[in-house]
């Protein structure tokens, strides 16, 4: 089942024991890049603020779509130019150019969260679950409120039936964007059999 890449490919368009230890919990992570009195990143924490207390899924798309454009931007014009590159690669199916284009990327801007988010991408259409899951790891380690990095994480869990930790990454998308009706769904669906059922 392709749902991971799928939800890249929307985003691209307008995230066993060693999976577990594989991605820090948010807690313990922090971003590492800004400071916090940076007006850009203040922006941003006034988004995901607003993201947080939506109370419509029309309205959060929209708040989603401004914090994914932040993400997009890393501060490089040759970084972006390469990134731009690497999604043509990736809408053309040529993954290998697109892993090549997004190493460059990241030897420039190795703090760039959504750089490794989109590398594991295509990582996960190449069947290298374990390269996609150690880039997962990079992309929220510097930046934990990466939905679509927790999201992604929950799919490759699904793919390998590891249904308890992959409640847990999609439980931890909905902390940051409740109202992401997929993954709602998804939690809908596996918690009672994660869960168990209340009588």
């Amino acid at each position: 089942m392709r749902l991971f890449a799928s939800s890249f490919l929307a985003a691209a368009l307008m995230s066993s024991g060693a999976l577990a230890q594989a991605v820090p919990a948010p807690e313990t992570a922090g971003p590492k890049a800004e400071a916090p009195d940076n007006p850009a990143r203040s922006s941003l924490e006034d988004l995901f603020d607003r993201l947080g207390k939506a109370t419509d899924e029309t309205e959060a798309q929209g708040i989603a779509r401004l914090i994914e454009r932040r993400w997009g931007r890393s501060g490089s014009d040759t970084a972006d130019l390469l990134m731009s590159r690497a999604t043509e690669a990736m809408h053309r199916k040529d993954y290998p150019l697109a892993v090549e284009l997004l190493d460059r990327v990241l030897v420039l801007q190795p703090g760039w969260a959504e750089a490794w988010y989109r590398r594991a991408n295509v990582f996960y259409m190449l069947d290298d679950p374990v390269s996609a899951i150690a880039d997962i790891r990079e992309a929220v380690h510097l930046e934990p409120r990466h939905f679509g990095a927790w999201t992604g994480l929950g799919h490759i869990l699904m793919s390998s039936d590891d249904k308890t930790r992959a409640l847990e990454a999609y439980r931890r998308a909905l902390t940051i964007y409740p109202q992401l009706s997929t993954v709602q769904d998804l939690v809908k669906r596996l918690a009672p059999e994660v869960d168990g059922l209340d009588l």
